[in-house]
């Protein structure tokens, strides 16, 4: 077992004068599951296929494009396992110095937009004469046309900005092999329009045999923020493998269609996978440099499942892989720790086991497997739904399992609880051997908010199921003697925050003694309900128009709000209380959020002398925390 040829010498050692497919991938190569370059291309290689990697290429040059020369059937393109643009800019636009998933962290190793700089190289050196597909969450989630932040337009598909023949959305294994197999036997890349999961472009609807949903002309969506938002609701509610239908986005030209998703992973599927031949470390050519700092996270983790169920709108998830949950066996996952165990450099903690979420083994409900997800009803928002099938039991016997394997000391879940689905469990269980096995001092759960028309525009549970969660969690770790805390992420300047909402956050805040050392601006990315709100001032569901905090000072005012106890924050509070209207927060009393300065002329009244010694006497407001980490009690 190796890892797959990077060179050309890596080629020839293995007997090729040709590969079948070389892949272009934007992060540097890390032959690890968590990576989608990985699975694809060890997917490829298990169905006999001669797969070469280019990870990283020199984009100012055709020279790394073609040192492997033709592949025999396709080049294939990925920006990488982030969004090449979310990896580059904060939410602030600001140039990041790192790049998590380049050789010793170092940026500067991939372009902005990699997947369509790459094909335009591919282009320039091979003309058409070469057949280019793409994926990755890049792709995936700018299949058709899409805000771009970065830009702030809207632009059309990336199958058009890239001069690629096939675009494949969502995971790719089902996608890849179907297209492999067809493009040997002969079928040129124009006419295969017949596979799932993929988009492709076309002149003529003649050959869509199916029913299908004509999506905005591209000209009206990114003129029309209306009919924009129209658009995107239709390409929101056909994501599900059984009820989407086929999407088709007209433009001047062409047309770009979007095949319905592909089918779920069975769970033999998904074993197999996740049981192939991984080197599960990066290849030694950057050993020099240090390594490849985003394998820290994964090395000793294992994905259990795919799929959300959850409702954040701000989250893409749902988008790329469905909503419906697949989950591997646990006979697949118990191997797969036996190989962890056995790394050199383990020492007995396996650090999570989960997926988009950890406590989802299965799918919501029974309807979803024959009949698939609601179009227009949510699992778990606003409420949970009645068909909603609470169960962590499978999850409970696989953690048990684990904690028995040999030369395993601790199974840790990090990778996030839906805690609203966790208490919604009568069965105590789980809950119980969370706190007493799996949590090492802290759990991270993420309300993001507690006012009410941030969480409706957010899809998150109500502030009361929060509260619910909290309060069991204490009892129980009270009960079983632990000292453990809840370290909550929030969120500001989500669409539907305004700055009386944001001040409504700091009083919880203050009343909870919290502060977060880390604040968490809504970034807006390609594929979420909240983008659509954030560009449009629209909720596509019910066209009600949405307040959207968009300027770099209000949303540093409804940060600074959350951290209102730090000194260099006090000028933004202090403008925020004025403009909400929320005077009454500057003072001397117990629920102030800041006191005044001696000159602040705003401050209508001077203390009396009586409540200055008391302040005097009073102890400053201090951070509960002692431990590294937020704490909450």
């Amino acid at each position: 077992m190796d890892f797959l040829p990077v060179t050309v010498e890596d080629m020839k050692k293995r007997g090729w004068e040709q590969p079948d497919f070389i892949y272009v991938s934007g992060d540097a190569y890390v032959d690890h599951p968590s990576f989608g370059a990985a699975i694809i291309t060890r997917m490829l290689e298990s169905k006999g296929y001669k797969v070469c990697i280019i990870p990283q290429p020199n984009w100012k040059t055709t020279d790394d494009f073609t040192k492997f020369g033709k592949p025999k059937i396709a080049f294939l393109v990925s920006g990488g396992n982030i969004d090449s643009m979310v990896n580059h800019y904060s939410v602030a636009k600001k140039k990041r110095d790192k790049d998590l998933y380049s050789p010793g962290g170092e940026g500067g190793h991939r372009p902005d937009r990699a997947t369509i700089v790459y094909c335009q190289k591919i282009r320039e050196a091979y003309g058409n004469s070469v057949t280019i597909m793409i994926g990755g969450i890049e792709a995936s989630l700018r299949r058709l046309s899409h805000y771009d932040y970065w830009d702030n337009k809207v632009r059309r598909s990336i199958l058009l900005d890239s001069q690629a023949d096939i675009l494949m959305y969502g995971m790719g294994e089902h996608q890849i092999v179907e297209l492999a197999e067809a493009l040997e036997s002969g079928i040129e890349a124009k006419d295969i329009t017949f596979v799932r999961g993929t988009v492709y472009k076309t002149k003529t609807l003649e050959n869509i045999y199916d029913d299908y949903i004509e999506l905005p002309h591209f000209k009206e969506s990114s003129k029309d923020k209306k009919v924009y938002a129209e658009g995107f609701l239709k390409q929101y509610e056909n994501t599900d493998a059984i009820t989407a239908k086929i999407l088709v986005e007209p433009y001047n030209d062409c047309y770009v269609v979007q095949n319905k998703p592909a089918l779920p992973l069975t769970q033999s599927e998904f074993d197999y996978s996740y049981g192939l031949p991984y080197m599960r470390n990066y290849h030694p050519m950057y050993e020099e440099k240090g390594g490849i700092p985003a394998i820290e996270e994964v090395k000793f983790s294992i994905i259990s499942n795919r799929g959300c169920f959850g409702s954040c709108n701000f989250c893409a998830l749902a988008f790329h892989q469905g909503r419906v949950i697949q989950a591997r066996s646990h006979q697949s996952i118990l191997r797969e720790a036996e190989k962890i165990t056995w790394e050199p450099d383990f020492k007995g903690y396996i650090h999570d086991v989960g997926g988009p979420t950890a406590n989802f083994r299965q799918p919501a409900c029974d309807k979803q497997l024959t009949k698939g997800a609601c179009k227009n009803r949510q699992c778990l928002f606003p409420d949970a739904c009645k068909n909603l099938k609470v169960d962590h039991r499978d999850y409970v016997k696989l953690l048990r399992k684990l904690r028995e394997v040999p030369r395993v000391k601790k199974v840790f879940v990090r990778s996030g609880i839906r805690y609203d689905y966790l208490i919604y469990d009568k069965d105590e269980t789980f809950f119980n051997e969370l706190c007493k096995y799996h949590i090492s001092g802290q759990l991270k759960v993420a309300p993001e908010h507690i006012v009410p028309k941030v969480l409706g525009k957010m899809g998150k549970p109500s502030r009361e199921v929060y509260d619910r969660f909290t309060k069991k969690f204490y009892e129980i770790n009270k009960k079983i003697g632990k000292e453990q805390y809840l370290v909550p992420y929030l969120m500001s300047s989500h669409p539907g925050s305004d700055l009386k909402a944001a001040v409504e956050l700091a009083e919880y805040l203050r009343d909870l003694g919290y502060m977060p050392e880390q604040v968490q601006d809504f970034y807006p990315t390609p594929g979420t309900l909240s983008t659509c709100m954030f560009y449009t001032g629209i909720d596509p569901r019910t066209n009600e128009e949405v307040y959207v905090p968009k300027t770099p000072h209000e949303k540093a005012m409804q940060r600074a709000l959350i951290q209102y106890r730090l000194p260099r924050n006090y000028d933004l509070v202090n403008e925020a209380l004025h403009k909400a209207g929320r005077r009454d927060l500057i003072g001397f009393d117990k629920h102030c959020l800041i006191r005044p300065r001696r000159d602040n002329k705003s401050f209508d009244h001077k203390p009396k002398k009586k409540n200055v010694e008391v302040s005097k006497k009073r102890k400053p407001i201090r951070n509960i925390h002692k431990k590294k980490g937020n704490k909450l009690r």
